[in-house]
């Protein structure tokens, strides 16, 4: 389809592949993953651009929809010179896609598997690029989560972060809440991979991995199945034994288990420049030629399709009076398309039957033959009875009432006899009907049955409520929050930070500094503390109307129970079990959750 891409990197559309998302031509297939397909298009500038079309099995998910439109808004916020930027996005269609910048370069993954180990030069000036990306990233309230060697592009002038955030939108969806994180395993830190805390430092243990990957061309935490990675991750140490002496500090401590550990954004740029026998500088030359060679390749795009011709205005392309011969259409042509990559598919030779010009659903009308209209008689409206568009029933089509003449003899008249097939009719409708509503005496009876049958018919219709999941002993750490969407929930850092924003979480531990109360609270709902004579169940949770969004920890005592109705529709009891911790940055609560998902219809925003 369209013009042959130039390299093995450009694939070409297939039957399967969209010809237009929002607007943008496609052009090539640029790569696939674990949450969509990229492909290569062109703004109406011609400037090329990367579209991730999200899958359908996410797409159909509304809780991934809701946090997928937090996470690009989010992203949107991210301009720095080590990213991606996002341009363009449309998380409320059919199925959802993002669109960035495109980076003409190999991957990281990409550049060591076909090239080998980079130089310690390459590799500082690396991890200086991505560290600064990530303070960008960072800065925007997102953490990456799922930062790898195929999530960072080689350019020319230093390396791209992309993906930033996205799979923090898939962790909350029933594709992934089987207790497993998001995340390649051999990148994932000790926290993430036994479902902690996310925070920050987790992208600082991925660069630290990272860096060393690329001074050593092999993960320094081996090979083999997953849960053998992540057990290796957890419980023992990297294998450094191949990593060149001057990045042995900066991956060192970027691998500490402990997050507090982990250097900061800035000091890992400052240990990157001590080990530097000169200045860092991005610039033409920070790869090796093998490897700069592969962006001169990817410079070589598949030609965009022509600008197709303007749409030719109802008058010109009115349907004809008699029929006419079909013609073709340009494939994958609407009007509103921007012209922006090859064609997919090759019209008829000019010349041979039924050839269109190119950018044209339906010929111009010069292209039209003309064919001589048959003489009808005119048209004459039958007369129907008065009140009647159409036929009266009973009556053939043409036939008018009327009174008996020679030509229409009377016919004998049976009204008793219809009316009194009518009423038996009803009579029995009534009864099969009235077998098939439910008794009366159950669960309100026969007055909420009164107002037109549609009570009735919600009931039947209505889906069994979702079985309840339990979980002990979370703690949440201050500043931060639940998703009950996550399974399990586990904490994770408030995009904002202190202050008086609460993030989106469906429940936070939050202390506010101008007040120094701390709040047990939501920001994606309402809340309802419960009494010592209620009991906490779903029943109990749905029917409590005492709503607010935050409540003092000094309201709370070890045992109080918290219902927690979620926008996206979960409904949660939230078992308080205490306090921990003296110091402000140390301390946390504990609770127990037991969440039904999806127990109510999600809130429209």
């Amino acid at each position: 389809m369209g013009s042959a891409p130039s390299a093995d990197f450009f694939q070409p559309l297939t039957a399967d592949d969209p010809a237009v998302v929002g607007g943008y031509r496609l052009a090539a297939v640029l790569g696939a993953g674990g949450m969509g397909k990229v492909y290569l298009s062109y703004t109406p500038g011609g400037r090329p651009i990367a579209i991730k079309v999200i899958r359908p099995e996410f797409s159909e998910d509304p809780e991934f929809r809701r946090r997928f439109q937090q996470e690009v808004r989010a992203a949107e916020r991210v301009q720095g010179l080590y990213t991606a930027p996002v341009i363009d996005s449309d998380t409320e269609g059919a199925q959802p896609w993002l669109a960035t910048a495109y980076v003409p370069g190999p991957s990281l993954a990409h550049a060591v598997a076909r090239h080998g180990a980079l130089p310690v030069r390459s590799v500082l000036l690396l991890t200086v690029g991505v560290a600064e990306a990530l303070h960008v990233i960072h800065g925007a309230g997102i953490v990456h989560r799922d930062l790898k060697p195929a999530n960072v592009l080689l350019a020319s002038d230093g390396p791209r972060v992309i993906d930033f955030g996205i799979a923090r939108a898939a962790d909350s969806t029933a594709l992934t809440s089987t207790g497993v994180s998001v995340g390649t395993p051999a990148f994932m830190a000790p926290e993430q991979a036994s479902a902690g805390t996310v925070t920050p430092a987790t992208d600082v243990f991925a660069l630290g991995q990272i860096a060393a990957f690329t001074a050593i061309g092999a993960s320094v935490f081996g090979d083999g199945p997953s849960h053998a990675v992540l057990y290796r991750i957890v419980h023992e140490d990297p294998d450094l034994s191949a990593l060149p002496e001057e990045l042995r500090p900066v991956v060192t401590r970027c691998l500490s288990r402990d997050p507090a550990d982990r250097p900061t954004l800035t000091e890992i740029i400052e240990l990157c420049n001590a080990a530097s026998q000169a200045p860092l500088r991005q610039g033409e030359d920070w790869l090796p030629q093998a490897v700069a060679g592969s962006i001169t390749e990817r410079l070589r795009l598949p030609a965009p399709a022509p600008t197709p011709a303007p749409a030719p205005t109802p008058t010109e392309v009115s349907a004809p009076q008699s029929p006419a011969p079909a013609v073709p259409a340009a494939p994958g042509y609407t009007p509103t398309d921007v012209a922006a990559a090859a064609p997919t598919q090759t019209a008829p030779a000019a010349g041979t039957p039924g050839a269109v010009p190119p950018g044209y659903r339906t010929p111009p009308p010069y292209a039209q033959p003309s064919y001589p209209q048959p003489q009808q008689p005119p048209y004459t409206q039958p007369s129907y009875a008065p009140g009647h568009s159409t036929p009266p029933p009973f009556h053939a089509q043409g036939f008018v009432p009327g009174p008996p003449g020679p030509t229409a003899p009377p016919r004998p008249k049976r009204t008793g006899l219809i009316v009194v097939g009518a009423v038996a009719a009803a009579v029995i409708g009534l009864a099969v009907l009235g077998s098939l509503l439910p008794d009366g005496s159950e669960k309100g009876g026969g007055d909420k049955a009164s107002g037109g049958g549609s009570a009735s018919s919600g009931a039947a219709q209505k889906r069994p409520d979702p079985q309840p999941v339990s979980y002990q002993g979370i703690e949440v750490p201050q500043n931060h929050q639940l998703m009950f969407a996550d399974n399990p929930p586990r904490p994770a850092e408030e995009p904002t930070g202190a202050g008086v924003l609460y993030g989106d979480g469906d429940l936070f531990y939050f202390r506010d500094t101008l007040f120094g109360d701390e709040k047990f609270g939501t920001a994606n709902g309402k809340l309802v503390l419960l009494n010592n004579s209620e009991k906490g169940s779903l029943e109990t949770c749905r029917a409590v109307t005492r709503f607010t969004e935050k409540i003092g920890l000094d309201q709370l005592t070890d045992g109080s129970q918290v219902c927690v109705l979620s926008k996206a529709g979960h409904i949660t009891l939230a078992t308080f079990r205490g306090r921990s911790g003296v110091k402000e940055e140390t301390r946390f609560i504990t609770v127990d959750l037991t969440v039904w998902r999806n127990a109510e219809a999600a809130a429209k925003n």
